[in-house]
């Protein structure tokens, strides 16, 4: 069975992947920063990449991995958003963006995420390490094995703030946009990184949001900004529209309105490009006929079926690929066949079609009783 849809099918979400943008489309997002990329955010498929893998000092943006580990620490129960949060005296001595913590006060793990996500704020930033792992030094080292585990290859942290210059604290356009999807999958960290403005103490420090597309950019939901002197200006941008998310990674841009505008560049690109398409939603599949199953037929369902698709492309096609039948007993989970896309190039993925409940095999004297009946 074939059925004809729209779209040209660009990637699928079994493995994330490089979706080679034409030049004619690169050369019209004229972008300023020297490494930027752009991902799609349930997938993981990277659209677009301009001098991805350049190893570039992160600024801020290294924060977008401390934030990620204290979002984990919060979901494994290692802390609770209302724990409390002593600034030691490194903490309070941090420079660059901060709220000014003076050693020996308190706040709660919840203001401490607020202050980084929103500000930035390094004093914050520390203190929460020294929470997690007993001294900046030691979370640093859980940093550099997270990025490891999310295949972080051109990344290594010295420190937990990106504060200051080191040539041994590095990352990529890439690695950004890796680390920034991770963070996203927290979806309550939106309610931190989306917000504009806002306090602390009681109202007595006003926090103000550094990524100001979260007050002009339709959809944004975050991320983090950074610079410093040889980093410039960088920025993880996120953002969502009906129902498809992506995140913007800029680095080494000469000017803050120019990161700006190249993240909002990115993003758009992505909103006006593409579309999320579902094979849950597209594509009837047939229940599959169980031959000496307690139950007549088992649905398949798709193991994986959301797929990108350009929006302005080409033809697809899909062929179901099931037997007419299969013997009991039949668990949920089972493979029942394929679900095959093609399109001008051959075959452009293949997704399997597995059982989506269970279907024991009958008792003999089961057997016996359908024959009954049938007689």
């Amino acid at each position: 069975m074939r059925k004809l849809l729209s779209g040209l099918l660009m990637l699928l979400l079994l493995t994330p992947s490089v979706l080679a943008v034409h030049a004619a489309e690169s050369d019209a997002l004229d972008l300023s920063a020297d490494s930027a990329v752009l991902l799609e955010q349930s997938t993981g498929t990277v659209l677009y990449e301009k001098d991805a893998h350049t190893r570039r000092a992160p600024a801020s943006v290294t924060k977008v991995m401390t934030l990620l580990l204290i979002t984990e620490a919060v979901e494994r129960g290692a802390i609770a958003l209302t724990d409390t949060v002593t600034a030691s005296d490194a903490a309070a001595g941090m420079g660059g963006s901060q709220i000014w913590l003076e050693a020996g006060e308190t706040m709660t793990v919840d203001e401490m995420i607020k202050c980084i996500a929103v500000v930035s704020a390094n004093d914050c930033a520390v203190a929460m390490a020294e929470k997690l792992a007993g001294s900046e030094s030691a979370f640093v080292q859980k940093m550099n094995a997270r990025a490891a585990e999310l295949g972080m290859t051109d990344t290594h942290f010295v420190n937990c703030t990106g504060l200051t210059d080191d040539p041994e604290h590095y990352t990529s356009a890439w690695d950004v946009a890796l680390m920034s999807r991770e963070l996203l999958t927290h979806d309550w960290i939106q309610d931190y990184t989306t917000i504009w403005m806002d306090e602390v103490r009681g109202g007595e420090f006003k926090l103000s949001n550094t990524n100001r597309l979260v007050r002009s950019f339709d959809g944004a939901t975050g991320l983090k900004t950074g610079f410093t002197q040889e980093a410039m200006y960088c920025l993880a941008a996120s953002a969502e529209r009906d129902g498809i998310a992506f995140v913007a990674a800029v680095l080494h841009a000469p000017s803050s309105d120019q990161r700006f505008a190249d993240a909002a560049a990115l993003l758009n690109y992505g909103f006006s490009a593409y579309t999320l398409w579902t094979a849950e939603a597209n594509v009837a599949l047939p229940p599959v006929r169980v031959k000496l199953g307690q139950r007549e037929s088992v649905q398949p369902v798709c193991e994986k079926g959301t797929v990108l698709l350009d929006k302005d492309g080409g033809a697809v096609d899909y062929e179901i690929l099931l037997p007419d039948s299969i013997e009991a007993p039949v668990q949920a989970g089972d493979p029942l066949g394929t679900l095959r896309l093609t399109n001008s190039g051959g075959t452009a993925a293949e997704i399997r079609l597995l059982a989506a409940e269970d279907a024991a095999r009958l008792t003999l004297w089961q057997v016996w009783g359908k024959l009954l009946k049938g007689l």
